[in-house]
């Protein structure tokens, strides 16, 4: 019982005087949304939009599936019917989450997307009513409707009227129950769907939406968009959603806007960029996953070999015009008031050689709590050092964390020929012997990848470093200090000295959400007080 306090106590004391109080808030019993027919007709819309950005990435649903009542989200499917029941029954909370986003609209004809609508409004599910599925249907509902079926929508009466009647209650359900709570990238969703309802209407209660979703707006954008471009909870999943958010918020060509959304997406979008493998898809950091959110733009290769280093975000890489890729996670779990998207992997990385990727992170099974979600988070799934068998971080629940890790003394300095990226951290030194870890990159453009690591303890401790492998990649000629890693074409020579024992273990990898693949992963062992040890990685 002790032990638990004070585990909630190393949580709760990050949480902001606002989110803490929206905190005890949240666990209060609350009304339901206030239902009323409109006392006026149907507004004007008074856009004049710009073509607005498909949500969903590869993993949509086609319309044949749609029509069938199959729909899959978050890797699970389920025979729902058409239109869907509403309820979900059986599936879990995230999968019931993306039934209310609507973003299988986007799939479907005019007539289509009009029958699912009158039926959901029809129905009111209530699990569609949480914050955030209200805050991203919003947005669908105004950019189908308004936007591309604005001319088909503008000649049906009843169907603006009964989609106003909607909307004004789900607008005024939003604004008062906005997810303070939790902020980041939820408050940011908030903000985006009250500014973009509210730029679609000419009516009084929409310029109210619209004034206040741009007041959150101009407070969350400098609050989450870092200066290097990067999104404050350094996932590559949700960096494809706030580029997404800032397309739909220029799309709107709605003037205030636009000059939020403009000056960001630039430099947000540079750095979805630098966070893409060159077979297309992001970096597996943190809370990731592929087919989720649209791929980011085509990334062209390279000219010559360049590094890059996102400075504020905390990841350092490089990239060549061979498809060679590196990226180094110098960050910290993500900002102190909302980790709960971070993993305990400071100090992990990911390795492409000709365009394939070798070293993968884990990626995430899912956001249910059990041991699936906890492996994905914890020190052991990722390329990092794990010490007494404990994580970098104290992580617990879903998504919260407790004790956290810090990088400290990151150095990077770049060269013609590569770059090197090196710090320490503090997530062990609450274990007797207060052990630390330090780590540096050094790496070379003609591919080559060095991995010092230095442990200093008081006593000696276990201490583990891990390569997990893509489930493509075979380990071959293990000996003493070495072994190759083979996978079709590619081939790396994988030396080490300073570890006492090497042993090829059994891994998941979890590129999308309920896929867990098995691949392998070299597992380097040592027990020390003071440990120097070095992991080489080279392309041949």
């Amino acid at each position: 019982m002790i032990a638990s306090g004070l585990r909630l106590l190393r949580t709760v004391r990050h949480l902001r005087p606002r989110q803490l109080a929206a905190q005890i808030r949240h666990r209060l019993p609350r009304r339901g949304p206030r239902i009323e027919d409109p006392d006026e007709a149907s507004p004007d819309a008074r856009w004049r939009p710009d073509a607005f950005p498909a949500p969903t990435g590869e993993d949509a649903n086609d319309r044949a599936a749609i029509l069938a009542g199959r729909l899959s989200f978050a890797g699970a499917k389920s025979a729902v019917g058409f239109p869907p029941a509403w309820d979900g029954l059986g599936m879990n909370p995230l999968w019931r989450y993306n039934l209310h986003y609507h973003d299988f609209l986007w799939e479907l004809t005019f007539a289509e997307a009009r029958a699912v609508v009158l039926d959901w409004i029809a129905h009111r599910p209530g699990p569609g009513w949480a914050p955030y599925p209200t805050s991203l249907r919003l947005v669908n509902w105004c950019a189908l409707f308004y936007g591309r079926h604005a001319a088909l929508t503008g000649a049906d009466e009843p169907l603006r009227q009964t989609l106003w009647a909607s909307i004004r209650a789900q607008a005024r359900h939003l604004e008062r129950n906005l997810e303070w709570h939790l902020l980041g990238n939820h408050l940011l969703e908030n903000a985006v769907a009250l500014a973009v309802v509210g730029s679609c209407f000419d009516h009084p209660a929409a310029e109210r939406w619209l004034d206040k979703g741009r007041a959150l707006l101009e407070r969350e954008l400098a609050e989450q968009f870092l200066p290097d471009g990067g999104h404050v909870e350094r996932s590559p999943m949700y960096q494809c959603r706030v580029v997404h958010d800032l397309r739909v918020l220029a799309a709107t060509a709605e003037p205030r806007l636009v000059a939020l959304a403009a000056p960001r997406l630039e430099a947000a979008t540079r750095a979805l960029g630098e966070m893409t493998h060159p077979d297309g898809d992001i970096a597996l950091l943190n809370d990731s996953a592929f087919g989720i959110y649209p791929k980011p733009d085509d990334v062209p290769a390279p000219d010559r070999p360049r590094a890059f280093a996102l400075d504020r975000t905390g990841y350092f890489g490089a990239r060549t015009p061979d498809g060679d890729y590196v990226i180094c996670d110098a960050a910290p779990m993500g900002p102190d008031y909302q980790p709960g998207h971070g993993h305990a992997d400071l100090f992990s990385f990911e390795l492409s050689f000709g365009g394939r990727r070798v070293v993968v992170d884990s990626g995430v099974f899912g956001y249910d709590a059990g041991p699936c979600r906890d492996y994905c988070r914890a020190t052991r799934a990722h390329n990092a050092v794990e010490i007494e068998g404990e994580s970098q971080a104290e992580l617990w629940g879903a998504f919260r964390v407790g004790r956290r890790p810090r990088p400290r003394a990151v150095l990077w300095d770049e060269s013609a020929g590569g770059f090197t990226l090196s710090g320490e951290h503090d997530g062990y030194g609450h274990l007797p012997g207060s052990p630390r870890h330090r780590r540096c990159f050094a790496w070379r453009h003609d591919g080559r990848l060095v991995i010092e690591d230095r442990i200093a303890s008081a006593r000696p401790v276990d201490a583990v470093a891990r390569l997990h492998l893509h489930p493509a990649c075979r380990i071959e000629d293990l000996g003493p200090g070495r072994c190759t890693v083979r996978a079709a074409d590619a081939s790396v020579a994988i030396s080490w000295q300073g570890w006492q024992a090497a042993t090829v273990d059994a891994s998941t990898y979890c590129p999308r959400f309920g896929v867990a693949q098995p691949n392998r992963c070299l597992a380097l062992a040592a027990r020390v007080a003071i440990l120097d040890a070095t992991i080489r990685l080279e392309k041949r």
